[in-house]
């Protein structure tokens, strides 16, 4: 090629980025031009729906644009992730996603969408660990009285979870793994009811996420063994993580994330991301987050592609080992 074809080459390619670079630059500053859509996998009234609900009418506030909530329901929250997935890359469909969108991967044999590939991170809104906990009829008093008495009961003891394939469902059969016990799986279609057994003792015990427990964390109906996450929770200074306790996997937590479509323009994330994170700060939205039980988080798009990413890989792993599936 002669030198002058590489020359008209070069100057046309640096003139199509930098007219690509100028495009994507006045996409984010015209952002939003027009009603943003929300879509919550979920019904209505649940943790899930009122974070974007409180978001949203945050965000429509600040920008002067509607926020619509769309509840879109079934399959576990597929249908309402595909949604998402499938929505064109422009910034005005989003998603208010919950962990259970990254383990579905490993749950389903066929997924119509694949969340790292399909969605773009925007911002982690808030987060939640679980709690291991007995009745408070039950002669454990720990954890390691609790491994002793399952042990010693072959057969006899169980867990609770809100459902196959949650996260409570996970992490009971990692304790079955990691323990060596053989806790028998429960499954309730919710966390209210599951809570409702646990304090009546028809369960032996139970996964429940800390949003769910904390109007019983005082009653003295349940007590809780230990808890997931990297740290204590400030309202149980006494209770031991898992892996204070040796346990590994279960540095985890149950969050509730905001998303986009993958092909949407990076400037476009950002503006939502730090728009979002302003929102959380404010001592009204914190409130009324720590109310729900949940820990406000409002991290940049990168840090919370990265936890997305190692958690999918992590829930993937227990999920096999475990033999865990929907399908």
């Amino acid at each position: 090629m002669k030198p002058q074809s590489i020359a008209r080459r070069s100057l046309l390619l640096a003139a199509l980025l930098a007219s690509s670079t100028s495009l994507m630059a006045q996409t984010a500053g015209n952002y939003p031009s027009q009603p943003i859509k929300i879509i919550v996998p979920y019904p209505a009234g649940g943790a899930t729906d009122t974070l974007a609900r409180m978001v949203g009418a945050k965000l429509s506030e600040a920008w002067k644009q509607p926020v619509i909530i769309e509840n879109r329901p079934g399959a576990s929250g597929n249908i309402g992730n595909d949604a998402v997935a499938k929505a064109p890359g422009d910034g005005y469909t989003v998603l208010m996603g919950i962990t259970a969108l990254i383990q579905a991967p490993a749950l389903y044999r066929k997924l119509p969408y694949d969340p790292i590939r399909d969605l773009v991170a925007v911002s982690e809104v808030a987060r939640t660990p679980s709690l291991f906990a007995v009745p408070a009829a039950s002669p454990a008093k720990t954890m390691r009285d609790f491994i002793i008495l399952a042990k010693s009961n072959p057969n006899r003891y169980n867990y609770g979870s809100y459902g196959n394939g949650t996260s409570s469902h996970i992490q009971g059969s990692l304790l079955n793994l990691q323990a060596g016990l053989d806790l028998t799986h429960i499954p309730y279609k919710g966390a209210a009811p599951l809570v409702n057994d646990l304090i009546g003792g028809q369960l032996a015990s139970a996964f429940v996420d800390a949003a769910t427990a904390r109007p019983h964390l005082t009653t003295g109906k349940f007590r809780v063994l230990a808890v997931t996450g990297a740290q204590r929770m400030k309202s149980l200074p006494d209770v031991p993580t898992f892996t204070e306790l040796g346990y590994h996997s279960y540095g985890l937590y149950g969050w509730f994330g905001l998303f986009m479509p993958a092909a949407t323009p990076k400037p476009v994330v950002n503006k939502f991301s730090n728009e979002v994170g302003k929102i959380l700060r404010t001592p009204e939205v914190s409130a009324k987050i720590a109310d729900l039980g949940l820990t406000v988080v409002g991290n940049k798009p990168e840090e919370f592609a990265r936890s997305v990413k190692s958690d999918a890989e992590v829930y993937a792993k227990i999920i096999k080992q475990a033999g865990i599936t929907i399908d």
